[in-house]
Order: structure tokens, then C-alpha cells, then sequence
């Protein structure tokens, strides 16, 4: 028996012996935020790859190019719109209206928006406003704005401006909804102006949701514009696409909307630039 104990306290480890403790395990860092990121080069590649299997659909016959020309059939007809001068001459002309109805409208909503976010009176009347004629399709009182403002570019600038201003100021007032309530408070405790408030919380804090409304703006500034020259104007990309799908020349219709597509990347990259610049802070 004591042998077997004796045993037993020989293979028993010594406490001045150093126990060899487990490897460590890194652990990924995980308080990074939520930072969204794309490719820089993927959406043009599939862009690409759409544009190479449409070319070789209509190389092949497989597309009537009737109905759906290939895209060097499109380029040449841009080309040819470009070197004979009509292109710019209906590029100014809807340019010209979607610039001045989108920055009248964009002043006065933002304005309101303000108003609205910042004054109980405001937004007791100003929201009543908003939410019975924000839902009117603004191209349906184009005829009534002819009759009030004549034939000419007002009544197209004016719907324009119509349809922005309702959305720039929805987004303005729902910005300044959305700036924490703690920071004003804080700053009002310290006796900061009123108007201070404003311009260094409110505004930078209200500027993500306007920055978003002006992306919304522009698209509905682009189909306003198509669609009031669709209705009455000579001149436009809105009136050249209308003709030429009355003249079945798909070419020249399409090569039309791919000029509104370019506009639009166009304006989104600015949009984009002005995030950057603006709202480096975030």
C-alpha cells in the first residue's frame, strides 16, 4: 500500500513545475462600423459584358434590328445626330429647362423643408400641403400651366420645379427630423444662437438626407423634362425620342435614351463628388 501511494505521488506533477498554457487565438476586431464599399471596375464590366452580348445577339440575326438595333448601330446614329448638329441643338434646350426648374424648385423646397423641420406652425400647415398634393402627377397640370403661364418654357420649367420642390422638401424636413435631439439640446444649454444652431448641427446633421433627396430630384426632374416635350415642345430629347418612335427609327430612338442614360451617371458621379466633399466627417 505504501508503494502504490508512494507511486502515485511520483507521477503526481509538481506545482513548481510551469503548467504550458494554451496557444492564444487572435479574434477578429469587430467594432469597425458598417462601411459599404463596391468595385470600383465591376459595375463597368458588367456593363460591358451586357453591351458585347447584345452586339454579337444582333451580329449573329439573332435581334431584328428593327426592334432592337445593335449598339454600333446606336453609336452611329449619336454620331451622326452630333455631326450634323441636332443632338446639341435638343440636348441644350432640355438641359436649359431641367436647370432652372430643378434649381427653383430645390431653392423653394429646401426653404419649406426647413420651415416644416424647424417652426410647429410650419409643419402643422406646410405637412397638410404636402401630403394632399405630393401624390398629383405633376405632368397632368402641364395643360393647366399652359393656360396659366402661355406656350413656351415656363409651363415646362414649372412642372419641373413642381416635381422637385415636394420631394426636395420631404427629404429636407425628414433630415432635420433625423439630427439626435441630444446635440441641439446640448448646444442650447450652452447658449448657442439660434441661428448658429442651424448652420453647425441641424444643416450638417439634415445634409446626408438632402444629399439622398437630390439623387431622387434628378431622376424626377429628367422625367418630367421627356415628359412635357412628349406633350409640347419642338426641341428636346423628350421631343426627338417621341418623333423618332413615330418614324419607327429605333436607332435614333434608342441612341435618345442612351443620352438620358448618360445624364444621369452624369448627375449621380456629381452627386457623388458632393458626398465626398461634403460629408467627409461620416
Amino acid at each position: 500500500m505504501p508503494s502504490a501511494r508512494s507511486s502515485m505521488l511520483d507521477r503526481a506533477p509538481s506545482t513548481d513545475t510551469p503548467v504550458k498554457s494554451e496557444a492564444t487565438r487572435r479574434v477578429r476586431f469587430r467594432g469597425a462600423g458598417f462601411v459599404p464599399a463596391s468595385s470600383r471596375f465591376g459595375g463597368w464590366i458588367a456593363l460591358a459584358l451586357v453591351i458585347a452580348l447584345w452586339q454579337a445577339a444582333g451580329s449573329v440575326g439573332l435581334v431584328n434590328p428593327l426592334f432592337l438595333p445593335a449598339p454600333s448601330a446606336i453609336v452611329r446614329a449619336i454620331y451622326e445626330l452630333a455631326m450634323s448638329g441636332a443632338l446639341w441643338q435638343h440636348l441644350s434646350a432640355s438641359l436649359l429647362r431641367i436647370g432652372v426648374g430643378w434649381l427653383l424648385g430645390t431653392a423653394a423646397g429646401i426653404a419649406v423643408g426647413f420651415a416644416i423641420g424647424l417652426s410647429r406652425l410650419a409643419r402643422s400647415v406646410g405637412i397638410t400641403f404636402i401630403s394632399a398634393l405630393f401624390p398629383i402627377p405633376k405632368i397632368a397640370l402641364l395643360p393647366l400651366l399652359i393656360l396659366w403661364l402661355g406656350i413656351g418654357e415656363e409651363p415646362k420649367i414649372a412642372t419641373i420645379a413642381l416635381g422637385v420642390f415636394f420631394s426636395t422638401a420631404i427629404s429636407v424636413y425628414s433630415g432635420v427630423d433625423a439630427v439626435p435631439r441630444n446635440l441641439i439640446r446640448m448646444a442650447q444649454s450652452f447658449n448657442v444662437p439660434f441661428a448658429t444652431i442651424v448652420r453647425k448641427v441641424i444643416w450638417p446633421g439634415a445634409l446626408p438626407a438632402i444629399l439622398a433627396g437630390f439623387r431622387i430630384t434628378a431622376s424626377v426632374a429628367l422625367l418630367l423634362v421627356v415628359s412635357a416635350e412628349m406633350i409640347g415642345a419642338q426641341y428636346g430629347i423628350g421631343a426627338f425620342v417621341l418623333q423618332a418612335g413615330n418614324l419607327m427609327q429605333t436607332d435614333q430612338l434608342l441612341a435618345g435614351v442612351v443620352i438620358l442614360s448618360v445624364f444621369g451617371l452624369a448627375v449621380g458621379k456629381v452627386i457623388n463628388l458632393l458626398e465626398t466633399r461634403l460629408l467627409h466627417w461620416r
